[in-house]
């Protein structure tokens, strides 16, 4: 019987061990045993949680203060480098942040080690980052650059967005999968589709919430009636239950209802921008006079002024685009124009209540952040009744098993999977990174075949070819 390979590989900002354990995973299916000989993170509650589930690792700290040299020879560089700089979540700053800077960390001990290959997540954002105004590019300069930079050093590179939903996890999470080797492209398109809902991760039985929120949503709806609602001030037709449709800021009349309806819909016309004179926004205030020319009731005023003071609207001045300076580059800002009356505007956006959104358990999750673990809930069908995601049912969207240890704070834990890598969408692409390019160490014995059925939905890999040569792109447009 052959002897299993041994492969090499070292974990950069490991965040609570996503990207590891689906590398072991690959590993693991391709006949080769995982060695990491390097460990890199900062965060104090995600090294407790790596060292909880892989207890013989020792972690280093700041990536910034270890020289290369320093860090054992290893095959593959694994690095899910912070995505903050280049997120919707974030301000998407790129390399103006100094977390997007650290990719240049990567850089570094590439060119340093210069391992067989890597593996590199982050959102996807990134394609699209730092586009030049009104250019036709595929990609944004930040992305350029990057892969600018690992061809520069010799790599053949091939990028990918793809997204979790199509790998078994019950949850859309969208990622660019950046991945390099020595001597060959790797082609990033040849994977099999697995789908899952809610269903078939969630534990029901749970004990439910029971706050004001919560039953104000029971007592005007059915559970099943609930599926795939949210919980926010903002057009979204039935998807959207608005907080004046439960009195959640004060009790008002069917006829102010009604009121708060036309305003969010009439608020979007771009002819009251034309009027006023300024760039047209989605949401505009209105005056009396302009409410008055879709809705008339002998009350208005005082109808407006209640909503007013139980802060379902508000009373401003239209907002104007100017040019201000930040980080050493022009950007774009809403500024009041103090020179234009006042009008009544909803007060939009997702409400700081104890629930967001209600997942539809017959469907996929969105993507999750941090921030959304507190206040997303799934409907709980056999003690009827609503409740946020276990840890376990938040293990099984990111794809880690149901005996992750989780030894800290519930919010903590948030803040993990919300920045947490894909495990499933790993171990897909490094089995296909091992599999084509290690074949040749690969035991023969029972070899597994690679399936490939493409993704419909899922682009072609984009190709960087020699050194020297300028991109390549072979997707769509």
């Amino acid at each position: 019987m052959s002897t299993k390979q041994h492969l090499r590989f070292i974990d950069l900002f490991a965040g609570m061990g996503g990207f590891r354990l689906g590398f072991e995973q690959a590993c693991a299916k391709t006949g080769y045993t995982a060695q990491c000989v390097f460990t890199s993170e900062i965060k104090s509650h995600a090294i407790t949680v790596y060292q909880d589930n892989f207890p013989n690792s020792e972690l280093h700290g700041d990536i910034t203060q270890i020289h290369a040299q320093d860090i054992p020879d290893f095959d593959v560089l694994l690095a899910g480098f912070p995505c903050q700089a280049f997120s919707c979540a974030g301000k998407r700053y790129g390399f103006a942040d100094t977390r997007g800077t650290l990719f240049f960390e990567i850089e570094r001990i590439l060119q340093e080690k210069k391992p067989a290959a890597f593996i590199l997540e982050n959102v996807e954002g990134l394609v699209g980052h730092d586009k030049k105004p009104n250019s036709n590019a595929k990609l944004g300069r930040t992305l350029s650059i990057i892969l600018e930079k690992l061809q520069q050093l010799g790599y053949q590179v091939t990028w990918q967005v793809l997204d979790a939903q199509h790998f078994g996890l019950a949850q859309s999470r969208k990622r660019i999968f950046i991945v390099g080797h020595l001597k060959q492209a790797i082609d990033l398109k040849n994977f099999s589709r697995e789908n899952q809902c809610l269903n078939d991760i969630l534990q029901q039985g749970q004990a439910c919430m029971d706050n004001k929120l919560s039953r104000l949503l029971l007592e005007n709806y059915s559970l099943a009636e609930l599926y795939g609602k949210s919980v926010k001030d903002k057009r979204g037709g039935n998807n959207n239950i608005h907080s004046w449709e439960l009195g959640l800021k004060g009790k008002i009349s069917t006829e102010q209802k009604r009121l708060l309806n036309l305003i969010l819909l009439y608020r979007r016309n771009k002819k009251w921008a034309e009027q006023k004179g300024i760039q047209w926004m989605d949401g505009m205030p209105l005056t009396l006079a302009e409410i008055k020319t879709f809705y008339q009731h002998p009350e208005l005023y005082t109808m407006l002024q209640d909503l007013v003071a139980k802060n379902y609207l508000k009373f401003e001045h239209p907002k104007d685009v100017v040019l201000v300076q930040e980080n050493g580059k022009s950007k774009q800002v809403r500024m009041p124009r103090t020179d234009i009356e006042k009008g009544y505007n909803i007060v939009a956006g997702k409400l700081s209540y104890e629930i967001s959104k209600i997942l539809d358990p017959n469907g996929i999750a969105p993507t999750l952040v941090a921030t959304d673990l507190d206040r997303v809930v799934v409907p709980d069908t056999m003690s009827n009744g609503l409740r946020t995601l276990t840890l376990i049912e938040q293990c099984r969207l990111f794809g880690f098993p149901d005996d992750f240890k989780l030894n800290i704070k519930p919010t903590l834990a948030h803040d993990l999977f919300g920045n947490t890598v894909p495990v499933k969408v790993v171990t897909a692409v490094a089995t296909l990174l091992i599999r084509s390019a290690f074949a040749d160490k690969i035991t023969q014995q029972n070899p597994k075949p690679l399936r490939t059925k493409s993704f419909s939905t899922v682009n072609n890999t984009h190709y960087l070819n020699s050194p020297t040569s300028a991109f390549q792109y072979l997707g769509p447009p």
